[in-house]
């Protein structure tokens, strides 16, 4: 016989099972290749872990994955570090992560080379679409920390290199958490101001956890939209960051950067002084050519008084055209001016109510006259219809007559008076029934006889039948 307090329900023998799993088996890191990998709406991750011979299921909800900077795949061999548990909905046996990594290589590692890969084959590095820098510099916007060293070292060489630039800096936090939206906004908010001709985004060294900001998806694709041009100058040399690689141009350092976008004060003297010389030597050659010149027309200078006298004619000559030009000039602005005026006055709304005013009138005196002749028609209308009812009514008085003539005329054959009138008369009784037989008459009845001119009333003496 068994005991009753030993039978389990399934919900209630799942649940002892769960809390021996989680009681006893404490949280472990576990080796293998991820396989069946499941990314529903929710967020979480499912996945199996397996080795050569045999698999475990996994799961990795939303909130453990904040720390996880690359995308897991399938076939990929990770390190993971998770807590057993058993999932009592369905009795399966599964791990819980809390973290997960690569195996090989590190975890901030593969994300950088997954999201390298990733923008690369979009075009976000190619080099056909980086914008060229200006060869014209006044104002520099610089995106980075006001706390460190960073400004101070572009100020500093930019100074000493190129004093005549415009500095704007648009500050930002370059490390931890949410900083890529940050140096994301403040270069949308440089970009957008109009102000500068180049940007620089710049920060000193550190580790790749340090620098991970500018390997972030969201500032690498706000970088390639910019439209003004930018320069990364992140880390130290060695450093490379997704940044760098989308920038329009990159510098090692962020001295290097200022380096970059301005020209040399000393060679842009240099340079104005060679271009100052060669201005001198341009200058003494014009002013000899045209001393040359000068002087082949001093010797074709005629005498002064008939040049006098030629320039006098000539200026009479030029005076008349003037005066004609001017008259010329006159009539037609006075005939655009007179085409204006009545294009005006055509615009004018005054003349445009006076037109519909006048409109309106000719409308009503035709609607009038429309009327008039509607009613005058329909009179003609009216009496010719009269005339023809009248004859219709005296044609249809003549046909009815002589209808009733025929029906009189028809009436008067089948009248019994008719018949009387042939010598024949007509036996009623007391009740004015007519009597056809002597079967409905008695002795000392009193009967009526009908001639054609009078009746007779009579006493019914004697009977013969015959």
């Amino acid at each position: 016989m068994f005991n009753l307090d030993e039978i389990y329900s399934i919900s209630g023998f799942l649940s002892l099972c769960n809390k021996t799993v989680e009681d006893n088996i404490p949280t472990c890191w576990l080796q293998g290749e991820i396989s069946n990998l499941a990314r529903p709406a929710s967020g979480h991750w499912y996945f199996s872990l397996k080795d050569n011979k045999t698999q475990v299921r996994c799961a990795l909800f939303r909130l453990s994955q904040r720390n996880i900077k690359f995308t897991p795949e399938n076939g990929m061999e990770v390190l993971i570090r998770a807590a057993p548990t058993l999932y009592e909905a369905r009795g399966d046996f599964q791990l819980i992560i809390q973290h997960v990594e690569p195996v090989g290589v590190g975890n901030l590692n593969l994300a950088f080379e997954q999201l390298k890969n990733k923008l690369s084959a979009e075009g976000l590095f190619d080099s056909s679409l980086k914008k060229p820098l200006p060869s014209i510099v006044n104002t520099i916007g610089v995106i980075s920390s006001s706390t460190g060293a960073v400004i101070q070292d572009i100020v500093r060489v930019l100074n000493k290199r190129y004093p005549f630039a415009n500095i704007l800096l648009f500050d930002s936090v370059v490390q931890g958490q949410g900083a890529a939206e940050k140096i994301a906004q403040a270069i949308t908010a440089a970009d957008n101001s109009g102000r500068c001709d180049v940007l620089i985004v710049a920060r000193g060294g550190g580790s790749l956890e340090d620098l991970w900001a500018f390997n972030e998806e969201l500032l690498a694709r706000v970088i390639f939209n910019t439209k003004t041009p930018i320069v990364s100058a992140i880390g130290h040399e060695t450093d490379t960051t997704i940044a760098d690689f989308v920038a329009d141009a990159r510098a090692p350092t962020p001295s290097a950067a200022a380096m970059l976008v301005t020209p040399d004060k000393l060679e842009l003297l240099s340079t104005t002084d060679k271009l100052l010389i060669v201005m001198c030597q341009h200058v003494i050659r014009n002013q000899q050519r045209k001393q040359e010149q000068l002087n082949h027309l001093k010797l074709r200078l005629s005498i002064p008084d008939k040049q006098i006298n030629h320039l006098s004619q000539q200026l009479d000559y030029l005076s008349q055209q003037l005066q004609s030009a001017i008259l010329n000039t006159a009539i037609v602005n006075q005939s655009k001016l007179s085409t204006l005026y009545a294009s005006l006055k055509q615009q004018s709304p005054q003349a445009r109510i006076e037109h519909s005013i006048a409109l309106s009138q000719i409308s009503a005196k035709q609607l009038k006259q429309q009327i008039t002749r509607i009613i005058n028609h329909n009179k003609e209308t009216l009496a010719r219809l009269s005339a023809r009812l009248q004859t219709a009514i005296l044609q249809m008085m003549d046909r009815q007559q002589n209808s009733l003539a025929n029906h009189a005329n028809a009436l008067g054959h089948l009248s019994p008076l008719n018949t009387l009138s042939r010598g024949y008369s007509i036996t009623t009784d007391t009740n004015n029934q007519v009597l056809s037989s002597s079967a409905k008459i008695s002795i000392n009845q009193t009967i009526s006889t009908r001639l054609i001119d009078s009746v007779i009333y009579s006493k019914v003496g004697k009977i013969e039948k015959n």
